[in-house]
């Protein structure tokens, strides 16, 4: 099978599943303006369940717990992550078996991810967080909202779907075939060139790939779970992001949003959000500009907007 079709199946596991990341995983998150290294105030090893994660802290404010997509890390977030970092204390987290966490030997699944993740943000001394999970980190970001709502104050899932049928049809049988088969195609791509850069067992790779590929072929339903979600939440994909547009609203709906007007004073406005950027997919979606300008006033619970007299009056 060509590496360009590995790449491809590669690319398409989203949410629940995994997709790519496209930053030098050995370089720290840079700005956007001079590509000066933003170093984390803090980073290490930490041991939850087995597993050592490494984390990486940056900026001071209100706590943002952020999680990358699968085959990244968190220097995924680099053209975005100086942003968020302004007025706010990031936490990054490589998942396991990603960046410079290993995979270890326990069975890779997001529910056990989601708890790691919880553990990991009471280790570092916060008793709730924001969270904001992409693709895998989505998923990974779903679970932890559901198991242990009282440490997730706002949440957002990019490119994140409740149910594996919500990939468009052609992309399941793709993703069936992701396996340690696929690791020769895949020495010469961004995504195994990062991996190498900083994984502490660079020869793991083919198992890494092994478990995502078990896991990818999993069918998953998690509507049930929805309704469990009782903080803000906030959707963004891309406008031709790999979900059906129909599962991105009937996610939105079942989160109790799109279901009617809002009304002339926004009586009926649902407090949870759909973001749909456009001129984006899911594999470029995750660094865009447009993602922080649509996430951050969400995550500062900023809900007030200019009414139509108060703009008429400013043009008077």
């Amino acid at each position: 099978m060509s590496r360009t079709l590995f790449f491809v199946i590669l690319a398409s596991a989203a949410a629940l599943l995994a997709c790519p990341g496209t930053t030098n995983a050995k370089e720290p998150a840079m700005t956007t303006e001079t590509r000066t290294p933003l170093k984390p105030g803090k980073s290490g090893l930490l041991p939850i369940n087995g597993l050592n994660y490494y984390y990486a802290v940056y900026g001071k404010g209100e706590p943002l717990l952020l999680l990358h997509g699968g085959l990244g890390s968190t220097d995924m977030f680099a053209p975005i992550l100086p942003k968020f970092a302004e007025n706010r204390t990031v936490i990054g987290v490589d998942l396991q078996g990603h960046g410079r966490t290993a995979l270890g030997d326990r069975p890779f699944s997001v529910e056990a991810i989601g708890d790691d993740m919880a553990d990991i943000v009471k280790a570092l001394g916060y008793d709730k967080v924001d969270v904001m999970g992409y693709s895998l980190g989505g998923g990974v970001a779903f679970r932890m909202a559901v198991r242990h709502p009282e440490m997730v104050r706002r949440l957002v899932l990019v490119s994140t779907g409740y149910a594996t049928d919500g990939f468009y049809d052609e992309m399941r049988p793709q993703q069936a075939q992701v396996s340690a088969a696929a690791a020769p195609f895949m020495k010469d791509t961004p995504m195994y060139k990062s991996y190498v850069a900083v994984a502490p067992h660079p020869e793991d790779f083919p198992k890494l790939l092994d478990a995502l590929g078990n896991f990818m072929r999993q069918n998953r339903d998690f509507s049930a779970d929805v309704p469990k979600l009782k903080m803000p939440v906030m959707l963004a994909y891309g406008d031709s992001d790999m979900y059906k547009p129909e599962h991105e609203v009937k996610f939105y709906q079942m989160l109790g949003g799109g279901l009617k007007d809002a009304g002339w004073m926004r009586e009926n406005l649902s407090r949870n959000r759909l973001a749909i950027l456009p001129n984006r997919t899911h594999y470029d979606v995750f660094f865009a500009p447009e993602l922080t300008a649509a996430a951050l006033p969400f995550l500062n619970g900023e809900t007030k907007v200019k009414s139509w007299d108060e703009v008429v009056s400013e043009t008077e």
